[in-house]
Order: structure tokens, then sequence, then C-alpha cells
């Protein structure tokens, strides 16, 4: 089980009280994967809120007839860099219909740990502490909207390639 100490570094919990993190904690699963390992497929029942706490994860769509996507589908890169686990934290699908990943994501550093938290678990605290649950969710908001804007960026980034190339 993670120690309180282990989950107030974790961002999503931040603004929880510790009475509050102690009702988490024993939902929250700490897990480790080597690099390659696919964590969830695009279109997957989103039932889990998944936050890197070491190494890296990257987020991909995967197009059709491809086994493994590439770098250049890549998304959404969610490193440990200090002070910055908005980019860490995914499975916000797990709070808005219709309830599926939206992309694919890969652990891509040698080791990588996540914490997991299931969304029922989540949920249920949530209808009895709704202070709670209005605290965590306006961290997802902002983690939604980083996730927005990194597609802009990428879609921008698309379009300047095409221009670059002539199409």
């Amino acid at each position: 089980m993670l120690s309180l100490e282990q989950l107030g570094k974790i961002q999503a919990f931040k603004g929880l009280t510790e009475d509050q993190m102690l009702k988490l904690q024993p939902h929250c699963v700490q897990l480790e994967f080597p690099k390659g390992t696919k964590l969830f497929t695009e279109g997957d029942p989103a039932e889990d809120l998944w936050v890197v706490v070491e190494g890296s994860v990257k987020l991909r769509f995967e197009l059709p007839d491809k086994y493994s996507p590439l770098d250049e589908h890549t998304v959404s890169s969610g490193k440990v860099v200090k002070d910055d686990q908005v980019a860490q934290t995914f499975g916000w699908s797990c709070f808005v219909p219709p309830f599926k990943m939206r992309l694919s994501a890969f652990c891509v550093a040698d080791k990588t740990k996540i914490v997991k938290v299931a969304k029922s678990d989540l949920i249920r605290e949530f209808k009895n502490d709704p202070q709670m649950g209005y605290t965590f969710l306006n961290y997802i908001i902002t983690v939604v909207g980083y996730r927005f804007g990194q597609f802009r960026d990428e879609i921008a980034r698309i379009k300047g390639d095409l221009i670059l190339a002539g199409w």
C-alpha cells in the first residue's frame, strides 16, 4: 500500500486533506511496467485513473492494420517532470461518456511506475465526501484542458508539415 507521503506527492491528491487521502489510500495501487508495455488500447473501457510516478508513458493513436504505433503517432507524452504531473495523469475518460479510452498508452522508459485507482472506488468516496470529489475533479478538468492544448499543438504541427511539403 502507498504511504500517505507518497500519495501527497501525487498532484491529483495535493488539494485533499490527510483524512481524505486516508480514505483513498486503500484504493491506490502502485504497479511497475517494463519498456514497451501497452497499458491500454484506444476504445478499451475507461475504468481507471492512471498517474505516472516514475518513468514515462506516451499516448498514441493507432491506425488500422498497424501493429505498433509509430512515434509520429504520439499525441501526448507523460514523463515525470518535477512539479508537472498534469502530463502524467491518464484515464480522465473514465469520468466522461462513453467511458472509452481515447488513445493507446505505451511505457517508454526502462521502468515505469504507475499509481492506478479504479473509477468506481473514487466515485464511491466522492459520494461520501462531495468536497473531495469537487477538489479532485477540479484537477481532472485541468488535465483535460492540458490534453486539448496538446491536441491543438499537434494539429498545428501536422498542418505546418503539410504546408512545408507543398500539399
